[in-house]
């Protein structure tokens, strides 16, 4: 039920973290994935990691850098994507901004743009550049990764608070719309983990205290611990979740 064999994945944000663990898991249950971010060396690094784990098994990985901020630059990653592997099953929406942190009444405009933009602007674009081909299949899986960000408030990180939020509407919207068509959306809430992407969270000892206090298994996050889920929400085992936000903080927001 977990086989991803035959299907085609685009990750954004995979060169590391989260992503990478999404790309290594599919391709891992047979999927051929494109791992993206901005730096083409970083990708192929973990592109090389992956292939090499996959040897003499279906799934593997390929590159294909990509600046989520340029339309153009997402639109040449399908098209890419479907130059080389010949289409898209699999849209995961990882890559992310947090520029800020600190008081709402503080953040430049700059930043605040850039992290509607980059969070949610960039995951609209890209659904609406794969959705059609997953229509007229009748079928297809997204998957957007949010954050328990988007569920409750927050006096540091409030502007990325609000993207993640919208992240989860917009994942329902979808799941409304094309969900007759059999594409699937959904959306993955991490809590805390040990990411180059929440260094500033983690590495503070006294907010890590805070969030490993409130935390019933008592600790942060492995990014390893995301991979799963997402090869969950893609494949057939999880053909019947829709529009659903998967929380996976260790029960912080139990």
């Amino acid at each position: 039920m977990f086989d991803l064999t035959g299907k085609t994945a685009i990750i954004t944000g995979s060169s590391k973290g989260i992503g990478k663990s999404i790309a290594m898991q599919m391709a891992l249950h047979g999927a051929k994935v494109v791992v993206s971010s901005r730096k083409a060396d970083a990708c192929q690094v973990v592109a090389d990691e992956i292939n090499e784990a996959c040897e003499g098994a279906e799934g593997g990985a390929i590159v294909i850098p990509c600046n989520i901020s340029d339309k153009a630059a997402l639109q040449m990653l399908v098209d890419e994507t479907r130059a080389q592997l010949g289409k898209i099953d699999i849209l995961v929406c990882n890559a992310a901004s947090n520029p800020f942190f600190g008081s709402m009444m503080d953040i430049p405009e700059d930043a605040f743009d850039k992290v509607m933009n980059n969070n949610i602007k960039s995951n609209h674009l890209l659904c609406q550049m794969v959705i059609p081909e997953m229509t007229e299949r009748k079928d297809g899986s997204i998957i957007i990764v949010s954050s328990i960000g988007g569920l409750k408030s927050s006096t540091v990180i409030g502007t990325y608070n609000i993207s993640k939020a919208a992240d989860i509407m917009l994942v329902k919207n979808l799941a409304a719309e094309f969900g007759p068509h059999n594409v699937r959306t959904n959306a993955i809430a991490p809590g805390l983990f040990k990411t180059d992407f929440a260094r500033a969270l983690w590495e503070n000892p006294e907010i890590l205290k805070q969030s490993t206090a409130t935390c019933p298994l008592r600790r942060i996050g492995e990014p390893d611990e995301i991979g799963g889920a997402a090869v969950f929400l893609a494949s057939s085992a999880g053909t019947f979740v829709n529009g659903h936000t998967l929380v996976i903080d260790g029960g912080s927001t139990a």
